[in-house]
């Protein structure tokens, strides 16, 4: 099973193919394509690669469990979970200061 994944040009966000054909940043929502809807799958990418809205376009296999949508690349669950390390706030500088390279 494959969903297919991009970053949308304007925002940078990633995003997911929905079954209704329109771009949707949650993962939950990603349309599934199975084996023997290649073509289909191959026809979306050319489709959304026209419109030159969403880049990278890949395929990106899951699975699914409990009817959840799991990315089998650790890349990928990052991409929709977001980072794997806590986030901190940014230090600044004082005008003294400096960081040796």
């Amino acid at each position: 099973m494959d969903i297919l994944t991009g970053n949308e040009l304007i925002s940078g966000a990633t995003v997911y193919l929905a079954a209704s054909g329109e771009w949707v940043e949650e993962l939950a929502r990603a349309r599934v394509f199975l084996k023997e809807e290649a073509e289909a799958r191959e026809a979306a990418i050319a489709a959304s690669k026209k419109t030159m809205r969403i880049n990278s376009i890949e395929t990106e296999a899951v699975t699914l469990k409990d009817g959840t949508i799991v990315p089998n690349r650790i890349r990928e669950r990052i991409r929709a979970e977001g980072p794997t390390a806590p986030r901190f706030e940014r230090q600044h500088l004082a005008e003294d200061d400096h960081v040796s390279i």
